[in-house]
């Protein structure tokens, strides 16, 4: 695995700081059903990173004491965690609003064969990766059959009223290009989306999610051995758009790796540049509850233009039209 942080240090990103922390974004451990190609993760089965109960009560601590009202959920495959349905259980008795970030597939492994009904009965928002609306480009990146089992998932998500008008079960989809491109626009991709899944399968979504790949851990490795890593970086550095900037997802957010550390977004957390405060380069949760993170500058480097070209990415999708 070729490390990219050393490639991306030096940057001119513009200096951002943060605002208030609306949304908590807990990484439960990086044990995945899959080891998908674009993953910044580098999540797989062989991992063996997991949140313990400790660190997950103390996630439930910060949301009753932080005013936080978004917890998102992500992994790896969050739900292989053993304390995951405790921590969204607690979450949503606490009006938390609970986002999953789901793969769809594990939905359909031995043991979880009641997940979907669990995250109704809790009203969670699921986001479930498709990178494309076709077989071929979906196994391609993410395996053999993923395709296939991610169609059933989100069959059986419908069958339990998401993404039904009026039943407030949200189900939204994210995509991924294949390789060192920009997403293409969001709001003609999502119809092209709706109308050939819907004509196929007969299945329904909310919302579709376009994400640019972000130069890092797997994806970023795999630019480095095909000698693309510099190419993605000027694709990515000439698309910036300045009004992007405003709505970047790390001033509103903090995300919280496996043992209970905190960083500006997941793509940090994924490099290992810390939030840092007063005293505290490299901060835990436990120090947020004492210390607001508010006004503090933002970790940046030059993966940043991955949120900031073109239309502009973050975990919500598009930032521009």
């Amino acid at each position: 695995m070729h490390a990219t942080l050393p490639m991306l240090a030096s940057t001119d990103f513009p200096p951002i700081r943060r605002g208030a922390v609306t949304t908590l974004q807990v990484n439960l451990g990086y044990r995945c059903n899959q080891s998908c190609l674009h993953c910044h993760v580098n999540a797989g089965p062989t991992r063996t990173e997991a949140m313990d109960a400790d660190t997950v009560r103390l996630v439930l601590d910060y949301v009753r004491a932080s005013g936080a009202h978004t917890l998102d959920v992500t992994g790896g495959a969050p739900e292989l965690n053993p304390h995951f349905r405790m921590l969204v259980a607690e979450a949503r008795a606490l009006g938390c609003r609970v986002i999953d970030r789901c793969n769809l597939t594990i939905l359909s492994e031995p043991g979880h064969e009641d997940l979907a009904a669990f995250l109704a009965e809790h009203q969670v928002e699921v986001t479930a990766s498709l990178p494309c609306y076709t077989e071929e480009l979906v196994d391609r990146q993410r395996g053999e059959g993923v395709y296939a089992r991610s169609i059933d998932g989100i069959r059986q998500l419908n069958a339990l009223g998401y993404a039904d008008p009026g039943s407030g079960l949200v189900l939204n989809l994210v995509y991924n290009p294949q390789g060192p491109t920009l997403p293409p626009p969001q709001e003609a991709l999502e119809a092209d989306y709706k109308r050939v899944l819907g004509e196929t399968f007969g299945i329904r979504f909310n919302q579709l999610f376009t994400l640019a790949n972000m130069p890092i851990q797997r994806f970023g490795s795999t630019l480095v051995s095909k000698g693309q890593f510099d190419g993605y970086m000027r694709l990515l550095r000439g698309s910036h758009r300045d009004e992007n900037v405003e709505g970047v997802m790390c001033r509103s957010h903090v995300s919280v790796d496996w043992r209970g550390y905190v960083y500006d977004c997941d793509f940090n957390q994924m490099l290992g540049l810390p939030l840092a405060l007063p005293g505290r380069p490299k901060a835990r949760l436990a120090d947020l509850l004492a210390h607001d993170p508010a006004g503090n500058p933002i970790a940046v480097a030059d993966h940043c233009y991955g949120c900031t070209a073109g239309q502009g990415s973050s975990c919500g999708g598009a930032l521009a039209d």
